[in-house]
């Protein structure tokens, strides 16, 4: 019964969590945890009952998961550097295309490291400091597994088709006037929403949110607007907020924009975005005031890795004052570690 128990209690668990606010990343964390003690439970359950087709699924699984710790890092390493080929033959070489690329040449820096044990030649000091560096690498691999998976579950969200407004976020536009690929399929799949709305009862209004940037001959909602308008949406369902600069100030003036429309009255909302930003664009909806949640256009699978990566140290520069402190503290402990080591070697 235990083995039962455990995995349903923590999915009992991560559904409450979710439920309550699908904008967290222990959401992530909770169903990982799940996961784990549900493949452990069928592992046990397959050898206890000896029924020859779960003790093979068991043993899959198990062969699976050992290959992943002896092997996933070279593999992640080899699959990193053959997405940064692929983003840069198609994207270009900007730094934010480049996250793959030195995900992958710190994956051969450890490796290299590791293989030729080069921290038995150096002092116990630098040893300390080394293994600090792993626990900090760790630390941040730990967030990004659960990131990652908390993105994912985000993703499965059907709305109602009782919203008020579609807030669409903006981005760059292709020589200042021009909306590109992404950002048009943020707008389609607003208009996709609009129309199966439309078939139950009063279509949202369509907000675009974005402002003018130093290169852009006019402000993103504008263009997104006109976009828009080509696809047959009515002028008079469209809104546009064009002073915002980021996904944060989208959201902070769109509420205005809406909060002054209904002038009091209560409405509801969502966003469209590119399906990797969904996650964090709900987090800045959460910080803004807005109840929303997000529906996100397809992106292209090459440009995912990259995307994901910049989405996740996005969120982590958003929560920097407490990783900050939690690995200040920690490095104290390592550094309290090397001093009480030295004393007792004199």
């Amino acid at each position: 019964m235990l083995l039962y128990g455990v995995p349903a209690f923590f999915f009992l668990i991560f559904l409450i969590s979710y439920l309550q606010d699908r904008r967290k990343i222990i959401n992530g964390f909770l169903f990982n945890l799940f996961l784990f003690t549900a493949l452990i439970s069928f592992i046990m359950i397959a050898y206890s009952s000896q029924n020859a087709i779960l003790v093979g699924i068991s043993l899959i699984i198990m062969i699976v998961g050992v290959m992943i710790l002896l092997f996933g890092a070279f593999i992640l390493m080899v699959a990193s550097f053959w997405n940064a080929r692929i983003v840069m033959k198609k994207e270009g070489r900007s730094p934010a295309n480049l996250l793959t690329l030195f995900l992958g040449i710190g994956i051969l820096a450890m490796l290299m490291f590791s293989f030729f044990n080069v921290s038995v030649l150096l002092p116990a000091n630098v040893t300390f400091m080394i293994a600090y560096v792993y626990l900090v690498i760790l630390y941040f691999f730990f967030i990004f597994v659960n990131f990652l998976v908390a993105s994912l579950i985000y993703q499965f969200y059907s709305p109602k088709k009782n919203k008020d407004f579609v807030i669409v976020l903006g981005s760059g536009l292709i020589n200042g006037e021009i909306v590109p690929p992404l950002l048009a399929a943020r707008i389609n799949k607003a208009i996709n929403f609009y129309h199966k709305q439309e078939q139950v009862t009063t279509p949202p209004k369509l907000l675009f949110s974005g402002g003018q940037g130093p290169d852009e001959k006019l402000s993103e909602a504008t263009a997104m607007q006109k976009y828009a308008l080509l696809q047959g949406i009515p002028f008079e369902d469209t809104l546009i907020e064009d002073q915002s600069r980021n996904s944060f100030e989208n959201m902070s003036f769109s509420k205005k924009i809406m909060d002054d429309r209904m002038q009091g009255k209560p409405y509801k909302s969502i966003f469209s975005t590119n399906n990797y930003h969904l996650f964090r664009a709900g987090l800045y909806a959460k910080k803004a005031g807005l109840k929303s949640q997000g529906i996100g256009a397809k992106t292209a699978l090459y440009f995912w890795p990259n995307a994901m990566l910049r989405e996740f140290i996005a969120v982590v520069m958003m929560h920097k004052k407490w990783h900050i402190i939690l690995l200040g503290l920690v490095g104290l402990m390592f550094l309290a570690m090397l001093l009480i080591s030295n004393e007792v070697i004199v």
